[in-house]
């Protein structure tokens, strides 16, 4: 083998490594940026709870004060006032019943704590996995073309209510004509983790009814506006910000989705609707799987 071929070679196994380097970049970035924004989210709602927590705290102190026969006084600090002058005016007799009750308060309630029996009913939103969990929303197709690296898939441009249309690649190429697509309103799941897809990374996903011999993209009731959400007759709409791939919540869900004997979209038998405008259909699958 020449000198030649064999620095092409380290050349293009070059370029390969880098190219990999550079996808794997990708992806960290992407998960990153998945972590900080769901993060945030928690970090806010924990917030919020603190604080309900501390006013209601606060409210149960003053209500035993005022039982134990404490007179509640308002100070107002003027300009000119000094704090350690306000401060005397303060009876020392209430700030020791003060402090007792709230001892007594926190005793009470550490025992109220241990005594209580565990309710194995009571699940927070986390807990419950159903369809609600899904951010389902109205699609608007706005650009689709065929993927540079993959024969089997489409990449497109779809308007779901945001500033920017989201990237979304599916593989529709063998079942659906790409004039099908253009302009269509579609369902469009939205919250699930952004994945590459050779090379593409994938924001959302569109939901079909599908057999093994034929795949139909689902049609939204007519006036729909992208960004709309879909909801699901007896569910509550609560949709996690991202799923996490880890705790497989949309693993659970898929198999509870298909079409039924009129063609309309269920989970669990219970057909998907937009408020006001009515239901998604299939084009002639019936009874079959939706994902």
């Amino acid at each position: 083998m020449s000198a030649k071929v064999v620095l092409e070679n380290v050349k293009r196994q070059a370029n390969e490594a880098q190219k990999t380097i550079t996808q794997l970049k990708d992806e960290l970035e992407i998960i990153t940026e998945a972590y900080n924004t769901l993060r945030c989210h928690q970090l806010r709602e924990e917030n919020k709870k603190l604080l309900l927590a501390v006013e209601a705290t606060k409210k149960n102190l003053v209500n035993l004060e005022i039982k134990n026969g404490v007179k509640q006084v308002g100070i107002v600090l003027n300009k000119s006032a000094k704090i350690s002058d306000t401060c005397k005016e303060i009876p020392k007799q209430q700030a020791a019943v003060a402090e007792k009750n709230e001892k007594k308060s926190a005793s009470k309630k550490k025992t109220e704590q241990v005594a209580k029996p565990k309710n194995d009913n009571a699940k927070d939103s986390e807990e419950i996995i159903d369809v609600g969990r899904l951010d389902l929303r109205i699609g608007k197709i706005e650009h689709v073309k065929k993927h540079p690296d993959a024969d089997s898939l489409y990449v497109l441009k779809i308007s779901c209510g945001e500033d920017q249309p989201r990237t979304v690649c599916s593989g529709l190429v063998k079942f659906v004509p790409i004039e099908q697509l253009e302009n269509k309103s579609v369902m469009l799941l939205c919250n699930l983790k952004p994945a590459k897809m050779r090379g593409v990374t994938s924001e959302a996903m569109i939901m079909c009814a599908s057999c093994s011999e034929a795949i139909e993209v689902l049609s939204p009731p007519p006036g729909c506006i992208a960004g709309e959400a879909v909801h699901c007759e007896g569910y509550t709409r609560n949709p996690d910000l991202i799923m996490n791939p880890k705790k497989k919540i949309f693993e659970a869900i898929v198999p509870d989705l298909a079409t039924n004997e009129t063609l309309e979209a269920c989970y669990k038998g219970a057909p998907f609707y937009v408020p006001g405008k009515g239901k998604f259909l299939s084009l002639t699958l019936k009874n079959c799987p939706v994902k």
